[in-house]
């Protein structure tokens, strides 16, 4: 390919930052310990590869686009540090559903148990659907958010609607990360 088609300097286009989980306008940013732990712990790398651009003197152009992303990143990850809300899950109520809790649903079908599902709510930052963390604003979170154990609660998944059973509620599920 000519060299007439390539753009020469593009390291002075702004860097596309992927958006930080998003958090409804006025929410709280709420974060578990764990949460908490690891927003510091995404700072201190962000940190570090940052340092690191700034020594490279290789490639100006790449280090000024590393430097202006990196900066960006800090930006936004500082942002949501400063408005988190630590929210201690052993202080919450042990038989109702709160922010941490780790809640094992049962469904209700013609009467008999059906199958069974686990989550844990967490902030937004820290959810992750493949390990069971769901953030507190999650639909099915905000749907049991409240709900005391025993009690039965209408989630509206899609189309349909599944009454499910709260049959379990813990908070200790949320362990600091290893260091």
């Amino acid at each position: 390919m000519s060299r007439a088609f390539t753009k020469e300097d593009d390291s002075l286009e702004a860097p596309i930052v992927p958006p930080r989980a998003p958090l409804p306008p006025g929410m709280a940013n709420y974060v578990t310990p764990r949460g908490l732990a690891l927003l510091r712990a995404e700072l201190t790398t962000l940190d570090a590869a940052r340092t690191r651009a700034e020594a490279n003197r290789e490639n100006d152009a790449d280090r000024t686009r590393l430097l202006s992303l990196y900066n960006a990143q800090l930006t936004a990850l500082n942002a949501r540090l400063g408005s988190a809300r630590l929210i201690d899950p052993r202080a919450q109520p042990p038989q109702e559903v709160r922010f941490g809790a780790t809640v094992t649903l049962r469904t209700r079908s013609g009467g008999r148990p059906g199958t069974e599902r686990r989550f844990t709510i967490v902030g937004v930052d820290e959810a992750d659907v493949a390990e069971g963390r769901l953030a507190f604003v999650a639909p099915i979170a905000r749907a049991v958010q409240g709900a005391q154990l025993g009690q039965l609660v209408t989630l509206q998944l899609g189309g349909q609607q599944e009454e499910v059973e709260v049959i379990g509620i813990s908070y200790d599920d949320l362990a600091l990360p290893a260091a």
